[in-house]
């Protein structure tokens, strides 16, 4: 058995859940969240702790069982606290903007802008920095959907590694590479 499957989940007070035909619901302040379960693992709620069994002792289900209870425990924080990711622009002139509240629209050097459908289930915001780069915020109660939506805005303009521009998580390290000039000022 999975030795992190084996542990049960707590459940804070406002937060409800239930179990029925195959399907684990969860509803708390931030919204409702549900989640397929394989029927190789059961699903026991108490009043206030979820518990994740396996039934049977195969790899597999080792494997889902651990699977399973971090996905209940992801389901949990999101509907309490939700998740948050920042992402920042960097580079001259980008502009990123939001349209209608549906669309994010970057200008980040190419010659063309870049319209994003910005999903149902998540939030963005964007602002300005002190130092004037853009600060794109994903938020929303769905961990998977907060870190997709984030990728696909890095994937537009991922960073370089020559002058770092590009758009990056905040706090993210680029390795930066030294240009033709720096290489060639070491040989006589």
């Amino acid at each position: 058995m999975s030795r992190l499957g084996k542990k049960p989940v707590h459940m804070p007070d406002k937060v409800k859940a239930e179990f029925n035909n195959g399907v684990l619901g969860i509803t708390g302040p931030g919204g409702k969240l549900s989640q397929v379960i394989d029927n190789k693992l059961n699903i026991k709620i108490d009043k206030d702790s979820i518990l994740v069994e396996a039934l049977g002792e195969s790899r597999e289900h080792n494997m889902l069982h651990g699977l399973t209870r971090g996905l209940v425990v992801n389901m949990i924080e999101g509907v309490t606290a939700g998740f948050k990711k920042e992402l920042e622009a960097i580079g001259l002139g980008y502009k990123i903007s939001i349209e209608g509240g549906k669309k994010l629209i970057l200008a980040v050097g190419f010659s063309h802008l870049v319209n994003l459908t910005i999903p149902s289930t998540v939030k963005v915001t964007v602002a300005l920095t002190p130092d004037k780069n853009t600060l794109i915020t994903v938020t929303g109660i769905d961990k998977y959907e907060v870190g997709a939506f984030a990728a696909k805005i890095r994937t537009v303009k991922p960073p370089e590694p020559y002058k770092g521009f590009g758009i990056r998580y905040l706090g993210e390290k680029i390795i930066r590479k030294a240009g033709k000039a720096a290489a060639g000022s070491g040989k006589k």
